[in-house]
């Protein structure tokens, strides 16, 4: 072990040891929700509390051990938050369906099985960079997978997912991450070129007609995931993923208002011509217009969460199975209704904590590749948990995502402990980086 190393670790032991204790205060929270949830269903103890205490508090350590490790430096607020949300999603899944805990239970292994796996392998994300083309080229293949016929399957009405035996997975969304990576390697890449001055008009400068294909591309790509497989949530989710970055990567603001433009066209045309997103709009604009039919869901929601009031009916008391899929699409609505204003209040800050904690990660990395690949990470997790709970509330559409850690599902949580562990990673190699060159 080389100086620097044995200096790194010396500063990052009392990080590791203050993720420790927030990830103990996480499972505590965690453990007594799922007694009161426990309790208010049977008025007893439940059975296999010791089962679920170990398990929760194996998971976390095996995560928490892995970081220690294998990321030493990294941000020591991220595990545990994400440890929370997981924590607390699965307590009310369990509340709503036992056969869906024991999936989300086992899921959860495999994501923080991943989480590990992904530390260990991804030693520093430079390598990721080296990869961008075959992850580009893996990323439009995991999309369009669900619709080839053998493989594909419609749920819900959209066509997002494969199944292979009795399981279904969602690809798309390990898509993300992989597309994130190429696009960050692409534009640092290309950034000069698309930063070139096109022309002006009201005094902003708009890139030159020739570069415009990117944009353009992703503008269409976004549509024919949305027409396709009929996915307004990841549809929106890629355009704004690729937007973001274009802009971070050259700081030309004529890029945002033609994105702007060029996504007012797209939702006009694909409200013009397909009944699916004219229901999704109607439902929005006025869900009691046909609240048995449907606006149900919506204003089951609706009803869920004027019960929750500010402090919640309490946990387990309730009634969120009225709401249906409420343990995928509509979970955020069973917090209003059991946790109340506070609880929902409590969510809300817990992913804007998470952003925040990404953004510094990308603000803080001295190579651009790992500024714009945290970047698009970080947008990636909190666009998507903004368009969900606003879909919710009836801020906007309901697009049909899901809410990350939080929601049922095994792909998006296999995908966001990814995620995550690619986000510590870059934490962690800029932190030895800069200390390195303090003291070279």
């Amino acid at each position: 072990m080389t100086a620097v190393d044995a200096r790194v670790r010396r500063v990052a032991h009392p990080r590791r040891n203050a993720e420790l204790g927030m990830l103990s205060m996480a499972a505590s929270i965690t453990v007594a929700a799922y007694v009161l949830a426990s309790l208010a269903r049977a008025a007893t103890l439940p059975a296999n509390i010791v089962p679920f205490l170990v398990e929760l508090l194996g998971l976390l350590l095996v995560a928490h051990l892995a970081t220690r490790r294998l990321a030493p430096d990294a941000d020591a607020t991220l595990l545990p938050i994400a440890g929370l949300l997981n924590g607390l999603g699965y307590v009310f899944i369990a509340r709503l369906d036992d056969d869906l805990a024991a999936l989300q239970s086992t899921w959860a292994l495999v994501g923080i099985s991943a989480f590990v796996l992904t530390l260990a392998v991804v030693g520093s994300t430079r390598r990721l960079e080296q990869y961008r083309y075959t992850l580009m080229f893996i990323g439009i293949g995991l999309l369009v997978l669900p619709l080839v016929p053998v493989l594909g399957r419609e749920i819900n009405g959209a066509r997002i997912w494969i199944s292979l035996g009795p399981m279904n997975f969602q690809p798309g969304e390990l898509a993300k991450i992989a597309l994130a990576v190429f696009l960050a390697a692409y534009l640092v890449e290309n950034r000069e070129v698309l930063a070139l001055p096109g022309f002006r008009v009201l005094g902003m400068s708009f890139p030159a007609a020739r570069h415009l294909g990117p944009v353009l591309l992703a503008w269409g790509a976004s549509l024919i995931v949305m027409v396709a497989a009929k996915d307004l949530g990841s549809s929106l989710l890629f355009f704004t993923l690729f937007v973001v970055l274009l802009w971070v990567a050259t700081e030309r603001p004529g890029y945002l208002v033609m994105s702007l433009v060029l996504f007012a066209g797209g939702a006009t045309l694909a409200w013009s011509r397909f009944t699916h997103v004219q229901q999704r709009v109607d439902i929005w604009i006025d869900p009691f217009a046909d609240p048995l039919g449907d606006g149900y869901q919506i204003v089951q929601s609706s009803f869920a969460l004027a019960d929750g009031g500010l402090t919640g009916t309490g946990i387990g008391v309730g009634s969120p199975g009225m709401i249906p899929e409420v343990q995928t699409d509509f979970i955020f609505a069973a917090v209003g209704e059991e946790l109340g204003l506070l609880g929902t209040t409590a969510i809300l800050i817990a992913f804007m904590l998470m952003i925040g904690a990404g953004l510094r990660i990308a603000v803080e990395a001295p190579r651009p590749f790992e500024k714009l690949l945290a970047t698009g990470l970080t947008t990636l997790l909190g666009f998507q948990a903004f368009i969900i709970i606003a879909g919710v509330v009836r801020l906007l559409p309901l697009t049909g995502v899901t809410l990350p850690f939080v929601s049922y599902g095994g792909s998006s949580l296999l995908a966001n402990w990814i995620l995550l562990a690619l986000l510590l990673r870059i934490s962690d190699d800029t932190a030895r980086q800069r200390r390195a060159e303090a003291a070279a």
